[in-house]
């Protein structure tokens, strides 16, 4: 049974919350006693209405716009999130972009999107973090990766050339800062049962192939993440722990 409020006295900044997976790690960062500072780019009414529902159950939230790839947005972030909420102790690395494109057509313009956001900033983002965790000495910093980075995916070299390098990015600055409290690990979702603009419902079969016999829901998601913040996951780190109900076991 997991403690409640295990995170309680926490600060827990989440990119991309305003939808899906982010909101539903929002919320449960939250449950657990954590402030939330919901970050989006561009999906206001979202973040807004995620914050009132968090404060509504009794937590702490506030949204902060910014579109992570720009260093000075993220920078000015940061200070706007410790001055309200507090110095950050935890950093969900959420957004990116989910394009399929296929290679051939690919423009660089397509490319950069997605590593900027996926890759520049979560450089961006960890980079303003840092100093306020090793001088606390201790933190937590959760990337987001997604199964295809390992499999492949047929429209989606970008986004698994970007996830590559964020389960890199992880293991590394695992090395780098683990004797200095802090830890750094990578949750991959497998399918999981989200809402995007061009996104098909899924089939009656949907999920048949996987071993557990359907999707996974965005909760379960959050769940590893709030698990790898807490003090029972404080031996792990720089690892990439894969969620997508055995679909791929590495």
């Amino acid at each position: 049974m997991q403690a409640e409020q295990e995170l309680a006295g926490k600060v827990a900044l989440v990119t991309g919350a305003a939808k899906n997976i982010g909101r539903a790690i929002a919320l449960e960062l939250a449950a657990a006693g954590a402030a939330v500072a919901i970050n989006t780019r561009a999906s206001r009414a979202e973040a807004e209405a995620l914050a009132t529902e968090i404060r509504a159950g009794g937590g702490r939230a506030a949204v902060f716009l910014a579109d992570i790839a720009e260093a000075d947005a993220v920078a000015g972030m940061h200070a706007a999130v410790v001055a309200e909420l507090g110095a950050v102790d935890i950093l969900v690395l959420n957004a990116s972009v989910r394009r399929e494109v296929a290679f051939e057509t690919m423009s660089f313009a397509e490319w950069r999107q997605v590593m900027s956001i996926s890759l520049d900033g979560s450089f961006h983002c960890i980079q303003a973090v840092l100093p306020g965790m090793l001088k606390a000495g201790r933190g937590d910093i959760i990337t987001l990766a997604g199964d295809t980075a390992l499999t492949g995916a047929v429209g989606k070299v970008h986004s698994s050339v970007a996830k590559n390098g964020l389960a890199g990015m992880t293991r590394a600055l695992a090395r780098e800062f683990g004797a200095r409290g802090i830890r750094v690990n990578c949750v991959s979702p497998g399918h999981i049962n989200t809402v995007r603009a061009g996104k098909r419902a899924p089939r009656p079969d949907a999920g048949s192939h996987i071993p557990v016999g359907r999707y996974g829901e965005p909760d379960e998601i959050a769940a590893t993440v709030r698990f790898l913040c807490g003090p029972r996951a404080g031996f792990i780190t720089g690892q990439t722990v894969h969620v997508n109900g055995g679909q791929w076991m590495f």
